[in-house]
């Protein structure tokens, strides 16, 4: 994973028609009618946000996130699950540059929508020049679209102050548009050596004490 972030697989370098896509699902996203507005910060003072609210239903945002394009397609859905994962697959292969490409490598992590061989082989099976790529257990930091659902929390959805899920579409909508008008690459700057230097460390850590233990 982290080689294709840095264009490469198994050692050899991706090609122009080649694509890594890193996706995931933001679940339950609510919307919240407040009792009353919220009120903006002002000077010594903290945003003020309403406890009371009415709620207006959750929808799940799936969002695909080209890795070295920088560019984000994303779709509501009432859950998540495989169906809704697969609806998001074919909305990205349906439309160029991936509908043509050469290989796309689909990042993603253990969720049940998109978890073990399984779902390698359905991948395969209905996309064949798509590749499946699953962070390891406990490492979904290392997934970029993750950067992007932290974009989305903090300018997007917070505070939930929306009447109804419509409301929600809109808002990440305009996000999308807005986002991939002016966004560029991640400067992502852990790599696989990184990776092992990290872990030679940690062995090196560890490897007394797990003698003293024995």
């Amino acid at each position: 994973m982290l080689d294709l972030y840095a264009r490469t697989w198994h050692v050899q370098p991706l090609g122009d028609e080649e694509y890594v896509i890193s996706c995931d699902e933001k679940t339950s996203i609510q919307a919240r009618c407040r009792c009353h507005p919220t009120l903006p910060p002002g000077i010594a003072r903290m945003m003020r946000v309403e406890h009371e609210y009415d709620r207006g239903g959750a929808v799940a945002y799936l969002a695909a996130y080209d890795v070295h394009r920088a560019h984000l397609m994303g779709r509501c859905e009432p859950s998540t699950g495989i169906k809704p994962f697969e609806a998001l697959v074919e909305q990205v292969m349906t439309r160029q540059p991936y509908a043509s490409a050469k290989r796309v490598f689909w990042v993603v992590d253990n969720g049940s929508s998109h978890r073990g061989q399984a779902s390698v082989e359905r991948m395969a099976q209905r996309w064949p020049t798509c590749i499946l790529v699953h962070t390891p257990v406990h490492a979904l930091w290392l997934n970029q679209v993750e950067v992007v659902f932290s974009i989305v929390q903090r300018t997007v959805v917070s505070p939930n102050d929306f009447h109804d899920v419509a409301q929600i579409k809109t808002r990440l909508s305009a996000f999308e548009t807005r986002f991939n008008a002016t966004a560029r690459p991640f400067d992502w700057k852990f790599t696989a050596t990184d990776l092992a230097d990290f872990l030679a460390r940690l062995d090196a850590h560890e490897g007394p004490a797990t003698a003293r233990a024995a």
